[in-house]
């Protein structure tokens, strides 16, 4: 019977900091860490470590929808980053170009204006919220937008037993 040796593997040592740390990692320069940031030592050297950072981009998320007057187009980009848009798709549920979107993030030209600010801010609390009361409609509606039709269509409507209707 032979015996193997195991190789001993060094677990990384973790030191936690207590000064307030600069946290850029969410594409934001103004956040700022209270607690919660390690200093690991790994074979290549230091590097951090951030505790539950799911849980931390959903603090800012509240934050940057529920106590920020105007956002920036840095904290834009990130509510558009948390829940998964792209500029493209973002754009058409404005019903903006692309490059508008663009440059709102960069912070070039215009000002965010108010309505796209209120749109980004309640699609994240829709996301954050497990919740599809907004997007879909907003999506049905850039459909709609992107079947440009000149032309005035009659429509007729029923009355019936529930109210009016769509005749059939």
């Amino acid at each position: 019977m032979k015996h193997t040796a195991k190789k001993a593997v060094k677990q990384p040592s973790t030191k936690t900091t207590t000064k307030l740390y600069h946290y850029k990692g969410c594409g934001l320069d103004n956040v700022w860490l209270k607690g919660g940031v390690n200093i690991v030592e790994t074979p290549r050297g230091k590097a951090i470590q951030i505790e539950n950072q799911k849980g931390l981009h959903k603090a800012i998320g509240h934050w940057l929808v529920h106590e920020k007057k105007n956002l920036t187009g840095k904290e834009f980009r990130f509510l558009r980053h948390e829940i998964n848009l792209t500029q493209q798709y973002l754009a058409a549920l404005l019903n903006t170009d692309v490059q508008n979107v663009g440059r709102w993030e960069r912070d070039e030209g215009d000002k965010i204006p108010g309505p796209a600010q209120n749109i980004v801010r309640l699609l994240y609390e829709e996301k954050i919220n497990d919740n599809r009361a907004i997007c879909e409609p907003l999506a049905r509606l850039a459909e709609l937008d992107e079947q440009k039709t000149d032309e005035e269509e009659d429509i007729e409507m029923e009355a019936g037993p529930e109210g009016w209707s769509i005749a059939a």
